[in-house]
């Protein structure tokens, strides 16, 4: 019979279950986190969690206000808005990429505080950029809504191409073929995009696209 891992004698924290709980997620997704696995990882019993946690949906939300919380709190504004902006966008697409069951949660729970931060951290950075008041609900939802999109589509894409062990750059090479392959009479921008396709790079095509939100909010008057 296989020795069970001796208990742990020292207390645990409602951070140190989160961070626990984000690794397991990070290795196998949403289904893979229980609490049985959650036991497991820190040596302990049932109750010691339950003492921090309520459940599996309040385990999932703490772990994604954490994850974002990081992110938040690690971009200093020195006075550029917009480069702030950018950083707080790419921190987010990164943070998603690497935790892609992130995005998953905040799209099911949209009032937990890891939105709600979101939206205050570039909202306020709007601001700081001169967006009129008028307009200034709107393109921080526009804005928010194309990061986390964005961000949550990468990372559903990089999860189906590790699920099916195919390498990225195989899969957008096979893509670009067959767009080379229409008829550029009946597709000219996609026969064209082509060859941009198969050596773009996610994280500047998503900046780029952030960029060319500010200059679009650039012009709200």
């Amino acid at each position: 019979m296989a020795k069970r891992a001796p208990r742990r004698t020292d207390g645990l924290s409602r951070e140190v279950i989160v961070r626990a709980a984000t690794a397991i997620l990070d290795d196998g997704g949403e289904t893979a986190l229980t609490f049985r696995a959650l036991t497991t990882r820190l040596s302990t019993g049932y109750g010691a969690i339950y003492h921090h946690v309520e459940n599996k949906s309040d385990l999932l939300a703490a772990a994604t206000d954490d994850v974002v919380g990081r992110v938040m709190t690690g971009v200093v504004v020195d006075g550029d808005p917009r480069e702030a902006l950018r950083t707080v966008a790419l921190g987010l697409f990164d943070a998603i990429d690497a935790h892609p069951w992130v995005g998953t949660q905040l799209s099911r729970e949209p009032w937990r505080p890891a939105l709600l931060a979101v939206y205050e951290r570039i909202g306020g950075l709007l601001d700081e950029l001169g967006v009129p008041e008028p307009t200034l609900f709107d393109a921080a939802g526009a804005l928010v809504n194309y990061v986390l999109g964005v961000a949550g589509q990468n990372a559903a894409n990089a999860r189906l191409l590790t699920a099916g062990e195919n390498d990225r750059a195989a899969f957008l090479t096979s893509v670009a073929d067959r767009w080379a392959r229409l008829d550029p009479g009946e597709f000219p921008f996609v026969h064209k995009a082509a060859t941009r396709l198969r050596d773009h790079d996610d994280r500047e095509q998503f900046l780029a696209g952030v960029d060319i939100f500010l200059a679009g909010i650039a012009t709200l008057g």
